[in-house]
């Protein structure tokens, strides 16, 4: 299939590179191709960036039949445009559209729909230190139809956004606190994919953590309610003594992209690094026995993200101090290296917008 393209006769003005957060300010284009059963997916075009024309009765609006990805492109120091491994990215998109009863799409013409629009709208990638392109790929149900059942006519689309840091504060520690009351996932579900149901449910442990002072939620397995999962936007990594532990893929978590990465890396330079069940005793233990030395959460919003305190009942947990360790400032360099192309990548994970 060819992709259609039709400039916008009105550009925006680009935000200030500064002051730029995390999704605020969109491009001048987005990509969109539709699904028809019957005639399967078909006209991809990218068109001026605008709203959508919705019937009320479109099925995502009521039945949440929608699911999304997340990835970056980096401009580097020479001005080459990378993209950080996208066909995982349109792998793990296939596997949440099987898990959600959407028809899967074909990753390659994908990625190179990312790298058209892209490349349209490169004066929108931004050059300040530490900031990127956001890619969002999502897609939704828009049959115009109040009933249960899977959608015969969906939207693929792709949106554009400069980003700065996903904290505030950038790489500096997080406060994470462990919910116990809520969960949001169990085996059998929808935890494992991209699914934005998966991030409203959410909603209510993040209210109760910032309540309390923390950043994020940490969630427990939702049947024992003993188990680490992840963190509300992110993977989770803990290093107990000199093993790095991060919890086991089991059909409640997102195979992270980041965390794929992480593991890759730890590994090839000689790190022990083991997916397992891990009980949130076994992290309160370690902390008394003076054992737990780092932790960090792995994502592609915030790439890696210290922990400098966990809070699980009365136990309050800092870690290292508060501060960022080594080997968490290794992983963001060597990681962020590579993806602005400030580091050769050995690992073969780059692909350039030409």
């Amino acid at each position: 299939m060819e992709i259609t393209i039709q400039k916008t006769s009105a550009p925006k003005q680009k935000p200030d590179q500064t002051k730029l957060g995390f999704g605020n300010y969109f491009t001048d284009h987005m990509f969109i191709m539709n699904y028809d059963e019957g005639e399967g997916w078909h006209d991809p075009r990218i068109v001026p960036y605008g709203p959508f024309a919705l019937d009320p009765a479109s099925m995502v609006l009521h039945y949440a039949q929608e699911i999304f990805e997340g990835l970056k492109a980096y401009r580097t120091a020479e001005g080459k445009i990378q993209l950080f491994r996208p066909e995982k990215n349109m792998a793990r998109l296939n596997l949440s559209c099987d898990r959600l009863c959407i028809p899967k799409i074909d990753e390659e013409f994908a990625v190179k729909a990312i790298k058209t629009l892209v490349k349209l709208d490169e004066d929108w990638i931004p050059t300040a230190e530490g900031t990127s392109l956001y890619i969002r790929p999502f897609i939704f149900a828009v049959d115009p139809h109040v009933g249960v059942h899977a959608a015969k006519h969906l939207i693929f689309s792709i949106i554009l956004s400069p980003v700065g840091a996903y904290y505030p504060n950038g790489i500096e520690p997080v406060k994470i606190f462990v919910e116990e009351n809520y969960v949001r996932a169990v085996v059998g579900g929808t935890g494992f994919t991209k699914a934005g149901a998966n991030y409203a449910i959410s909603l209510k442990g993040q209210e109760e953590a910032e309540k309390q002072g923390y950043v994020q939620t940490l969630w427990l397995d939702g049947v024992e309610r003993k188990y680490v999962e992840e963190v509300g936007s992110m993977n989770v990594f803990f290093i107990i003594g000199d093993e790095v532990v991060t919890p086991a893929l089991a059909g409640s978590i997102l195979g992270g992209i980041t965390r794929m990465s992480i593991i890759e890396l730890l590994r090839s330079k000689g790190y022990t690094v083991n997916e397992r069940k891990l009980a949130v005793d076994e992290l309160v233990e370690a902390h008394k026995a003076g054992k737990l030395k780092e932790a960090f959460g792995t994502g592609t919003a915030a790439v890696i993200s210290p922990i400098g305190e966990l809070k699980y009942r009365e136990n309050v947990m800092t870690i290292n101090d508060g501060k960022i360790g080594e080997t968490s400032r290794m992983l963001y360099d060597t990681l962020t290296g590579i993806q602005w192309g400030r580091i050769p990548d050995t690992m073969g994970w780059v692909q350039t917008v030409e």
